[in-house]
């Protein structure tokens, strides 16, 4: 997860609880590694147990052991991960890199960014 933004001025307009602010299910430098073989089939979970990297406590993160992703960012995100596990091109064309891809959660006024990359294993 490489980034996280922040519009307090949308949620004092439209949000509920006008201060909720950022995204608590993420932290800037989470890294999640999805497998798709005999023993692992992450995407099916939801990409629970996939958190590899964090600076907070991992039961709090999504993707973490206790908890799968958000769903917001799931709908965003999932696409290029199943492309990627096929081992297929996950954004040709548009990124500079065929196995990358930026792309963000749809919530509008706490977006999360995140970069997919497919990492191609030998053997």
């Amino acid at each position: 997860m490489i980034d996280k933004k922040l519009y307090p001025e949308l949620q004092e307009k439209y949000c509920a609880d006008s201060d909720s602010g950022v995204c608590p299910c993420y932290n800037v430098g989470d890294e999640f590694i999805f497998e798709r073989d005999a023993e692992n089939d992450h995407f099916w979970h939801g990409g629970l147990n996939t958190l590899v990297k964090t600076d907070a406590d991992p039961d709090t993160v999504a993707g973490g052991p206790k908890m799968p992703h958000c769903s917001e960012a799931w709908d965003a995100i999932a696409r290029y991960i199943y492309a990627g596990l096929q081992g297929g091109s996950i954004m040709k064309g548009w990124m500079k890199k065929e196995n990358e891809m930026i792309a963000c959660c749809s919530d509008g006024t706490r977006p999360v960014i995140f970069k997919i990359e497919r990492m191609d294993m030998e053997g």
